[in-house]
């Protein structure tokens, strides 16, 4: 396919997602089974089309004035990929699958429109009614962080050193490009690329199916390495879904000790049986409901709560959400988050961690809850987070966001990775 026929196709997968009000990955697959003449190279570029559409949604849409399908995917050859008008013409002449030029209004729109007189939120491609929680959680900085979760994703992989150290995996992946990460300690890298280039499909490499590497974001990386687990401790991972932080924390502790995994949905914690056959994991030990679990209140060490959460430090990876997003949704998950810490205080033995975590930005998820758990369950008390990242990684390299030593938050623009929230609590002895 040519550019022209691309672009069509990322036109009519962004007018499905805004009809049908579903999910970005849904309306790609379905694309891509009824257009089965599309190479793989064809459906990566549509891909990156509509996921930078979408990333940057309200700014294109002012600069083309103009929130159609066909304006922003346009505004995202002329804006992200570089191209100008002249080019675009040159590369749908003749190109019967190509979608309708622009008009001139639209390209005088573009040449004329100042993004700095856009509306902060504009500016800043979120939803307005966060606009105010950035603004307490960053302060003079919100819209640099806001811009920062506009941008692609890179691919990050951990290392499993139960079967491989992180050398032995880039030299396995050196052909496409991979790099040690900047942080995280066992972390891969793979540059996000530009333009319609697609992201290796690691999964299918023998490395992976070998167990020597996980697919895992820098940021998660990092705070289950936060978590701290150490060898012959026994830990649960309550929230565990998919099994990611789980397969972090067991191999951190060399396979000795135990890691429990809990999640309150069946179908999010399946996949962790696989995971961790391939991973050579020995300690780990699943539980499906809560009465295999019950019996184990007040005996762990140490307990994550990977709390339900709004998701929006994830967003670029998932920009289709960001959209979909409410005040309504933002309210579920802070019951849901208070329910998770509660239930799950129970399980620390005195003198043990309740390890608090959320994919978020928002303070309402983050230092609003643990402060709210502590003050409602003295027991508990918040340590200092910011002397264990000195320790784990030091002081020199990328810093996370804390206001006063005891949480961190790690975000796009700060740390380049994901958006994270870590707090640690201690249930005094």
């Amino acid at each position: 396919m040519r550019l022209g026929g691309r672009l069509s196709g990322a036109i009519d997968v962004l007018t499905d997602i805004e009809t049908r009000r579903r999910p970005v990955a849904d309306a790609l697959k379905d694309w891509g089974l009824s257009h089965r003449f599309a190479g793989s190279g064809d459906r990566a570029a549509i891909g990156n089309i509509v996921y930078d559409a979408l990333r940057m949604k309200l700014s294109h849409a002012y600069l083309m004035d103009d929130d159609s399908p066909a304006a922003l995917g346009h505004a995202v050859l002329l804006r992200q990929w570089g191209l100008s008008p002249e080019a675009l013409a040159v590369e749908f002449e003749g190109d019967r699958f190509a979608p309708e030029p622009l008009s001139g209004e639209k390209l005088a729109a573009l040449r004329a429109r100042n993004l700095d007189e856009a509306a902060p939120h504009v500016q800043g491609d979120i939803p307005e009614w966060v606009q105010p929680a950035f603004e307490a959680n960053f302060s003079d900085d919100w819209l640099a962080e806001a811009k920062a979760l506009a941008g692609r994703p890179t691919l990050d992989l951990r290392a499993n050193t139960l079967k491989a150290g992180r050398d032995k995996v880039l030299k396995a992946l050196e052909r496409n490009g991979a790099a040690a990460a900047a942080i995280a300690r066992h972390g891969i890298r793979i540059p996000a690329g530009e333009g319609p280039s697609r992201l290796p499909n690691v999964t299918a490499d023998l490395a992976f199916q070998k167990g020597w590497f996980e697919v895992q974001d820098e940021g998660s990386q990092i705070v289950a390495d936060l978590v701290f687990a150490q060898e012959g401790e026994q830990v649960l991972d309550f929230c565990a879904g998919g099994g990611g932080k789980t397969l972090a924390m067991a191999a951190a502790m060399n396979n000795k000790g135990q890691v429990h995994a809990y999640d309150t949905d069946r179908k999010r914690l399946a996949p962790i049986i696989e995971r961790l056959k391939r991973a050579g994991t020995r300690n780990v030990q699943v539980h499906e409901d809560m009465s295999s679990l019950s019996p184990l209140a007040a005996r762990f060490d140490r307990v994550l709560v990977d709390a339900p959460c709004t998701g929006t430090g994830t967003w670029r990876r998932r920009p289709d959400t960001k959209w979909r997003l409410t005040e309504k949704n933002l309210e579920e998950r802070l019951a849901q988050q208070q329910e998770a810490l509660a239930n799950a205080s129970a399980f620390v033995r005195p003198g043990g961690l309740l390890l608090y975590v959320t994919c978020s930005i928002l303070p309402q998820e983050n230092e609003a809850q643990v402060h709210g758990f502590c003050a409602a369950n003295p027991e508990f008390e918040i340590l200092p987070a910011a002397d264990t990242w000195r320790n784990l990684f030091g002081s020199d390299g990328p810093q996370p966001r804390s206001k006063d030593g005891k949480t961190v938050t790690l975000t796009p623009a700060s740390t380049d990775t994901d958006g994270f929230f870590f707090c640690a609590m201690g249930r005094k002895a």
